[in-house]
This record gives C-alpha cells, structure tokens and sequence, in this order.
C-alpha cells in the first residue's frame, strides 16, 4: 500500500482501477535493416491498422457531433493513403535501408515543414494533420497499444500532467478521478476537473514507473491524498464515506427549481461555466439559470485544424436552442498561455500568460476573428445568445472590436443571412480595465470579472506555476476592492457585473459578493446547488 499527498483540485472520495498515462518522449531510432521487403510489408500492416483506427473514429464522432466535426478523421485517412507520402517513406526503406519507423519520422516531419512553410492557409493547416497521423502510424510499427479514453471502463487517471487538449477529449462518465505529478490547483486542467464534478489530485510525487494501470487507488479530495493498493478495510471505510457522499448530493437536489434569494430577499443570478457542447447535459442536470460562461476555445482544442464558421455556427446553435431562452454567454476565442493549438503555430514565449493570447491574437488575425463573430452573430437568431471578449486593457481595443463587428454586419447583410446584433460585454481580468471600469462601462453592455487571470496579474503570480501555490491568495483585499470597484462602476452606468472565475464559487466569499452587489455569479455545474444552498441559507440586513 502506498499512500502519498497532493493538493485538492475537487473535494471528492472515489475509488477504482489506475489508467497510468506515460507520454513517450524518446525519438524514433534509426537502424539498419536487412530485408527492405519485409519492412515494407510491415508498413503495409501498420498504414491498415491506422486506416481502421481513423474509420473507427469518424464512426463515434458521426454519432457524437455529427458530420462537420467528424470530417477531420476521414481528411486523415486520405492523408494516410497519399500516393506522395507513401512513396517517400517507402523509398527511403529501400533506398537507405533504414526502419519502418524512422522512415516514417523523418517523412512526417519533411511534409510537415513542406505544409507548414506554404502560404495557403488550408494548406498550412495540414502540417499539424502530417504529424498526427505519422505519430499514429509509428506507434502502430511499434506494436504501442493507443489508450483510448473515449472507450475505457471507468477509471482514475494518473499522469505526469494533463493538458486542457487532452482532459477535454475524454469520456466524461468514464473517468472516476484525476491524479498528476505536476500541475497548479489554478490551471487550466484544475478548473475541468471541477466542472466534470471528479475527485482530482495535482502535486503528488508518484513514480510512475512504480504503478501500473489496472491496480485498485483511493482518491480522497477531502484530505489531497491518494493511496495505491489499498487494502480491504480502507476500501470498505471509503465505500461507506462514498455512499454518505452521495446522500448529501442527493439533498442538494431538493433545492431543484428553487430560487437564488437570500432569507431577507436579496436575489442573484447563478449560471454554469462550461467548454462544449456535450457539458450542457451538467448545466441542465444541476438547474442552472443559464450559461455564464462557454469557453469558446475547446472548439479549436479539439481539433488538428480550425473549425469552419458553418462548424461554429452549428455548436452556438445548438447550445442556445437547448437552453431555450435562457441566457447563454459566449466567450470569443482566448487561445494562449495554457491553451496552445498547434495549427495557430504560435512562437515559444518567454512569458505566454502576459503575451500573444485572447483579443489580441484576434485584433491581429482578424480573418479567425471574424470567422467566430459571424457564427456568433448568426446563432443570435435561435436564442438569448450574448458575447464577451477576454483580456481587455483598453478603450481602443473596444474601438477595435466595435469597428470589425461592423464589418461582419456588413458582410451578414450583403450576404442575405439572418442575424441579430448581441448583447456585447468584457471580461475584466486585469487590473488596467478594473481601473478605467468607470470608462469601459460606458461602451459595453456588461462586466464579467474574471478573478482567476485578475488575480495572476495583481498578485504577480503565475498560476501555474504550482511552487507558488501558498502565495496565490485570491481573498487579498487588493482582488476583492477591485472587484467592489468594478460592480460599482457598473451599475453607476446601468450595466450589470458578474464574476465568471473559480472566485465565483467560493462559499466564503458569497455573502461578500451579495454585500457587493454582484448580480450573477457563474460556476462549475457542480457547484450549482451547493451555491443556491449557501445563498438560500444567508441574510444581509
């Protein structure tokens, strides 16, 4: 038995098999081989093998989200087959007489060049497509087993980290908890893990090599540690905590249909976080008055290239449509930091939470700006559909975004195409814009503060970086006078101001918050309920 600590993402007890996840970092090797024919005919059996791995996918994604968004799998089998890439890669078997697998490396990474360096941008497109289907293709010449983690029978995650890309890809109701070596309570991933409503563990020091996937963990939430190869008494204890576990939740249930008012009448607004499409099943299981926050980016995550507007306009559709009528509040594009697509070949930054991310890469590029906007604007006409715009500093960038929104009307227009202009608000998640707030409340229609990156850049703290865990304080006074500053300034211009980050759900701050007199505040479907409870059980006067 093995037990270690971590730091607590999601207060939870659960208990299952280990899927361990070890991501390979050696390269191909090249070695010298003496039957080029029967390298080939390994080749052969592996590029098969692929063919029906790529079938298989597009299958699940047909039946999932549909036709657009399963296409990328059918492009791969295609690429696969291409009569150019096979011939190089088969050349250089019999040519160099080198392995399958190094051939198909270094073929991989020539054509990815090749794509990567052309000026079409559909062709650009194709270098992140060359990549992943070479991978594919060595790891089939490998004998490796994928682990697939839309199929796997329930289990607790353990890995070195985990990026947002990858923890968004998963079968939700497959996986049971999430452990990491590395990994900030204030990343990204964290923020997931609470939205699935999942025990998660980030900073426990496991070798990885010394457990293996199938043996039976404990992930315990409520005391950050996990223990591996439990014995039976522990596994009979936690089964009982599990089971009083599910009581409470099953309490929290009778507060279903009830309203966000405080004891002496105070009411707020409680919507959901979520980041796609298939979360909307959470935000409607847990009673949500709306969607506060939709992380528009895990669309472009979840793909090897960027989503059409046809693809865009199909997803904000279908969101606004399911929640009927309710308010559903769109973020536009905030890639960066730690949120990196390979297919926007974003340059290495020194300091990518304070660089090229959010607005700015969309005031630069606003070819892919646009292309949101006018999927954005055209879902308007099936819902109460309204747009953020993340990482504002400055009134001029709402001049910028003012003057590219009315380029897309003028587009939609001309175009004949059906669309109403939204309600147009910010995120307020730096300090610059919670001290001109007073200013920027004139030009937009809401506030929604976002404390996590608010509290980042007025503490000075990378949230991240997982050694200056004990220094983030998101209750300084410093985050809360700002964030009093910017409700005020709100309503002095009649505009209304949430809070939409993980700050939102912290219980021993909600009566701070009602005090202040924030009208909405978004959270983690989990935590719905549970915000409706400490509300429901406070009073002002």
């Amino acid at each position: 038995m093995l037990k270690l600590k971590g730091k607590s993402v999601y207060k939870g007890i659960t208990t299952g098999p280990i899927i361990v996840l070890q991501k390979k970092d050696q390269q191909v090797k090249r070695e010298k081989i003496e039957d080029p024919d029967a390298e080939l005919k390994k080749l052969d059996i592996a590029v098969e093998e692929s063919k029906k791995q790529l079938k298989e996918l597009y299958d699940k994604a047909i039946k999932e989200v549909g036709e657009a968004n399963a296409d990328i799998f059918e492009v791969h089998q295609m690429m696969i087959e291409d009569q150019d890439y096979q011939e190089a890669i088969q050349n250089m078997i019999k040519t160099e007489q080198v392995n399958a697998e190094y051939a198909v490396a270094v073929t991989g990474d020539n054509f990815s060049e090749m794509f990567a360096s052309m000026d079409d941008a559909y062709m650009k497109e194709r270098a992140a497509d060359v990549r992943d289907i070479s991978n594919r293709l060595v790891r089939n010449l490998e004998g490796e087993q994928e682990i697939r983690l839309d199929s796997i029978s329930p289990s607790i995650i353990v890995a070195d980290d985990l990026t947002p890309s990858e923890t968004v890809q998963m079968d939700k109701e497959r996986i049971l908890a999430f452990v990491t070596v590395h990994g900030s309570t204030n990343s990204h991933t964290a923020i997931l893990a609470r939205m699935m409503n999942i025990p998660a563990l980030v900073g426990v020091k496991v070798d990885l090599n010394k457990v293996q996937s199938g043996m039976e963990a404990i992930v315990d939430g409520f005391k950050g540690e996990v223990i591996f190869g439990p014995n039976e008494d522990l596994l009979k204890e936690t089964k009982a905590r599990m089971k009083e576990e599910d009581e409470k939740l099953k309490l929290l249930q009778t507060l279903k249909g009830k309203e966000n008012i405080t004891l002496d009448g105070k009411k707020i607004d409680v919507f959901a976080n979520i980041g796609n499409v298939g979360d909307i099943g959470y935000v409607l299981e847990n009673d949500a008055g709306g969607i506060g926050l939709f992380r528009s980016e895990f669309l472009y995550l979840e793909r090897n290239d960027f989503p059409t507007e046809e693809e865009q306009f199909q997803a904000y559709k279908q969101v606004v449509q399911t929640m009927a009528g309710k308010k559903v509040i769109i973020r536009t594009l905030d890639i960066g930091a730690d949120k990196q697509v390979d297919y926007f070949n974003l340059e290495k930054e020194e300091n990518p939470a304070m660089g090229y991310r959010a607005i700015r890469i969309c005031l630069r590029q606003p070819d892919i700006f646009k292309t949101q906007l006018r999927a954005l604007f055209r879902a308007t006409m099936f819902g109460n559909l309204s747009i953020m715009y993340p990482m504002i500093t400055a009134t001029e960038e709402i001049e910028r975004i003012n003057k590219i929104v009315k380029e897309v009307e003028a587009e939609l227009e001309a175009a004949g195409i059906p669309y109403k202009r939204p309600e147009q608000g910010i995120m307020i998640e730096t300090p610059a814009a919670a001290m001109i707030s007073d200013e920027l409340a004139q030009m937009v229609d809401f506030f929604s503060i976002g404390t996590n990156d608010l509290t980042q850049y007025t503490l000075a703290i990378d949230r991240q970086n997982e050694k200056l865990d004990e220094f983030y304080n998101p209750h300084h006074k410093a985050i809360l006078r700002m964030i009093k500053m910017v409700v005020d300034n709100a309503h002095q211009a009649g505009k209304w101001a949430g809070i939409c980050g993980e700050l939102g759900a912290d219980l021993e701050l909600t009566k701070t918050f009602l005090e202040m007199g924030v009208d909405e505040l978004s959270v983690a479907p989990s935590m719905i309920l549970k915000l409706r409870k400490e509300i429901r059980e406070t009073s002002l006067s």
